[in-house]
């Protein structure tokens, strides 16, 4: 079929197959120009996209390791397509094979035990134990099966009402937004759904099953933003869960160092991500931040970022740590520079300057891209299958 994106809001409903191929293509090409010296068999828990699936991509292609990845996306039907992740990690596979490298990916909710029991298998059968776990689920909701119970985050302030600029994606056009804060409830729950909880389960799973090699390291990611995001980031109940992945990474570091092991949290910068669209303020903080960063050569995307903490932090040691030990390379974002222009420009900002001020034109190409649009190699007027083979 022609396929054409589907957007309804933050999210685009359908992928395009090529375009998917295309999107990892062209983060191959970056790890495969920039080697790393790193672990040789690594866990990726969220590799549909983002920095999980770029984690994979630089691990496998520029670092030759043996790959197994865990992603929760619908597969497709000959009239409906998969999600962007199931053909982002099927491209992964094909690339890192043709390296001769094991890459095995399973298709399952990380947050179930089921998942961790079939992945726990899967290490035995391929690369026996693994040197990392890269820790980057990002979902809406969890259930706990022993519970009986479904747990929704929310995007919310706490202690106040939140009042301020956002932009309609689908329209381009700047709005105000206004949320109410949050509840204790609701507070819990983004916790249960976005803190270190369901990490800690994985490590302690892998642990006790002795598929965790010696000296194994593991990493969860993380943002914190400035000023014009804490009040929706920083002080709300994204907050508050990100606060509980701090306390949760002492934990499992504790557990890993009984065999030579670390954890550690990465800070990154903002990027366009099927998880930052959904958050009122960012796609417009994010198209100002780019423009910004684009203008002072300073600008990276995931593949770059995720090379950087690899080869300087994780693998290195000439990356920034803040006081609480996390790895950080967001700082060019968080200039005084770049983060006082793009304040500037955020009271500046109307539907009349959209276009010089940000660069809400390169949001929207990235924000596309995610789903496999957008890419000049790929013919969209021509028929394509949607079930692939390998």
């Amino acid at each position: 079929m022609v396929i054409k994106p589907k957007v309804k809001g933050f999210i685009c409903v359908n992928a395009h197959p090529n375009g998917c191929f295309e999107y990892v293509n062209e983060q191959a090409e970056f790890a495969t120009a920039h080697t790393l010296d790193g672990p040789k068999r690594a866990l990726i828990i969220g590799s549909s996209s983002g920095y999980g699936l770029a984690s994979r991509i630089a691990l496998a292609l520029g670092g030759a390791a043996d790959t197994i990845g865990v992603h929760f996306d619908r597969e497709p039907t000959e009239r409906k397509t998969a999600t962007a992740g199931w053909y982002n990690n099927m491209r992964v596979e094909q690339l890192a094979r043709a390296r001769g490298l094991v890459a095995e990916s399973l298709n399952m909710d990380a947050f179930q035990e089921d998942a961790k029991l079939a992945t726990i298998k899967k290490i035995r059968e391929t690369v026996k134990k693994v040197d990392l776990v890269v820790y980057s689920v990002a979902a809406p909701r969890r259930y706990v099966a022993s519970e009986d119970k479904w747990y929704s985050s929310v995007l919310k302030p706490i202690g106040s009402v939140f009042k301020g600029k956002t932009i309609d994606t689908d329209k381009g056009e700047i709005k105000s937004v206004e949320l109410m804060g949050a509840n204790q409830e609701e507070i819990d729950a983004t916790i249960k759904v976005m803190g270190g909880e369901d990490w800690q389960h994985w490590i302690e799973a892998l642990n006790n099953a002795g598929v965790l090699a010696d000296g194994c390291k593991t990493i969860a990611y993380t943002y914190i933003g400035d000023e014009i995001t804490w009040p929706i980031y920083g002080d709300a109940t994204i907050g508050q869960a990100k606060k509980d992945l701090d306390k949760t990474v002492t934990k499992i570091n504790t557990l890993l160092q009984n065999h030579g092991g670390s954890a550690h949290i990465g800070v990154l910068k903002a990027l366009v991500t099927q998880s930052s669209a959904a958050i009122p303020v960012m796609p417009l903080y994010i198209s100002l931040l780019y423009q910004v960063m684009k203008e002072k050569g300073t600008h990276e995307g995931c593949i770059e970022q995720i090379y950087r903490i690899l080869t300087t932090g994780l693998y290195g040691d000439n990356c920034q740590k803040d006081s609480a030990g996390r790895l950080r390379v967001d700082e060019h974002e968080l200039t005084e520079e770049v983060q006082s222009e793009v304040k500037r420009r955020w009271e500046l900002i109307s539907n009349e300057n959209l276009r010089q001020l940000s660069d809400f034109d390169g949001y929207r190409r990235d924000f596309l891209k995610l789903f496999g649009f957008g890419f000049q190699r790929i013919d969209y007027e021509a028929s394509v299958e949607t079930v692939l083979s390998e």
